[in-house]
């Protein structure tokens, strides 16, 4: 019979389905955790540092970095994007590249160009695709980031801003929250801002309340110089590792939802393999005790 041919190629085809996308689970469950452990190694000096240089922003020392000053008459604006090189990971993607849609259509609306650098296939593909300007990017990161791969893309950024090309630098990636929940953030990268990202009201009323300063040794320029490059380093490394921290965690549930979706389409096939085949044998049951009648 045709159709239970059919039906049965059908649930062969979904059961394989189903192994790959179960292997696929395990190992993403296997890369989470070590992405998750080197995202938390990171997370307190990405935070720490990232406090200080909001400090200095508010500080007023004798030699001003360029990062410290805002080009005000600069018509560009900068935009570092961290996306996966891979897909089957959900919305997350989807959910940064809406970000960075938005945050792009209100720098258009103030008036200014935009330059973007991507890092991650899918980032530099979705920039390519909605016609922005890519300056550089840097792709195919693989399992474990190494910030010297990524700095060379990023520095071009960083050289336009201190050039006095660029208005502002901005930062977007998918910070971790846990296994369930990641969340897209845009966050200003340079000049300084002035107060760190995440403070809600309360805290920046009691980290703006007074004036910040502090004793350079050997000197401002040399201290100002290795901390700012510091903080760069920093908040790229941070983004990344927090940007595949969540891809792990949110292909490690897309597959499990793939899985149980699979295991559910080979029940329901199964039964109506099962009734279509009853059906089969009720038929033949029938015909051969109408013929046996006849006889």
């Amino acid at each position: 019979m045709a159709g239970m041919k059919e039906i049965r190629g059908k649930i062969k085809s979904v059961q394989n389905t189903r192994k790959i996308t179960k292997a696929m689970e395990m190992v993403a469950a296997s890369k989470m955790r070590k992405a998750q452990e080197r995202m938390r190694h990171a997370r307190p000096y990405a935070d720490k540092v990232r406090t200080i240089a909001a400090h200095m922003s508010q500080a007023n020392p004798e030699y001003h970095h360029p990062f410290m000053v805002r080009n005000s008459d600069a018509k560009t604006a900068g935009i570092i994007l961290v996306t996966t090189d891979k897909g089957l990971c959900g919305g997350l993607n989807t959910n940064v590249l809406r970000a960075v849609i938005g945050k792009m259509k209100e720098i258009e609306s103030a008036g200014l160009a935009i330059e973007a650098t991507a890092i991650g296939g899918k980032g530099f593909g979705f920039m390519g695709r909605i016609g922005a300007k890519v300056v550089s990017h840097v792709v195919q990161l693989g399992d474990t980031p190494h910030l010297e791969r990524m700095i060379g893309a990023v520095k071009v950024q960083l050289d336009a801003y201190a050039a006095g090309k660029l208005n502002a630098v901005y930062l977007a990636y998918t910070r971790f929250i846990n296994t369930m929940k990641q969340e897209p953030v845009i966050e200003q990268l340079l000049p300084l801002p002035e107060q760190p990202a995440g403070d809600d009201d309360g805290k920046a009323a009691v980290k703006t309340s007074h004036a910040w300063d502090y004793i350079y040794e050997p000197n401002a320029k040399t201290v100002v110089d290795t901390l700012l490059v510091r903080y760069v380093e920093a908040l790229v490394y941070q983004a990344v590792t927090e940007n595949m921290a969540s891809e792990q965690s949110a292909r490690m549930v897309a597959m499990k939802a793939a899985s149980d979706n699979a295991k559910t389409v080979i029940n329901e096939l199964q039964l109506i393999y099962n009734k279509g085949r009853q059906a089969s044998i009720t038929k033949e049951l029938a015909e051969i005790v109408g013929g046996a009648a006849a006889v």
